[in-house]
């Protein structure tokens, strides 16, 4: 499928506020409601749009301690990466899971309330695989955080 100007107008609305109704979407790029409607489910059929989603207020939440935690490991099976991958999935502190090249192989980004729940957290991870090396940074200001992507490299 290829992109128009009026998709990328829908997907960048669609990212400040996901909330939207249709009359209000089409109204932005516009369109009517029925071809904004029909856009948007192709968008979402094709995959352009995985989910729509509620972002919450982590100090609320009382999460709002972000730590970056570097894992290093000497096995590199296939096994063992997928056993990572789902011991890392069902710990629901974890929100985030990169695969990296270079000196550190894994960087998982972790929301958590205080250093506490942060050594619960540890405790828990290397006690259900084994890990060569696990170092921990503790974000002190978040700068800039955002959930949207840029449109601008769409191909059309």
């Amino acid at each position: 499928m290829t992109i128009d100007a009026t998709d990328r107008k829908i997907l960048a609305a669609l990212q400040a506020d996901a909330t939207l109704s249709l009359a209000d979407l089409g109204r932005q790029v516009g369109l009517s409601a029925t071809p904004c409607w029909r856009r948007v489910q192709r968008l979402e059929q094709e995959g352009y749009i995985r989910r729509r989603v509620a972002l919450l207020d982590r100090e609320k939440l009382n999460v709002d301690v972000t730590v970056f935690v570097a894992v290093r490991t000497s096995n590199h099976s296939a096994e063992w990466l997928e056993e990572f991958r789902r011991v890392v999935a069902d710990i629901p502190e974890v929100v985030d899971l990169y695969r990296l090249s270079g000196e550190i192989d894994y960087l998982l980004r972790v929301v958590i309330p205080d250093i506490k729940a942060y050594d619960a957290f540890y405790r828990k991870l290397i006690g259900r695989i084994e890990l060569q090396d696990v170092s921990s940074m503790f974000a002190m200001e978040e700068m800039k955080s955002t959930t949207e992507v840029p449109l601008s490299y769409v191909k059309t």
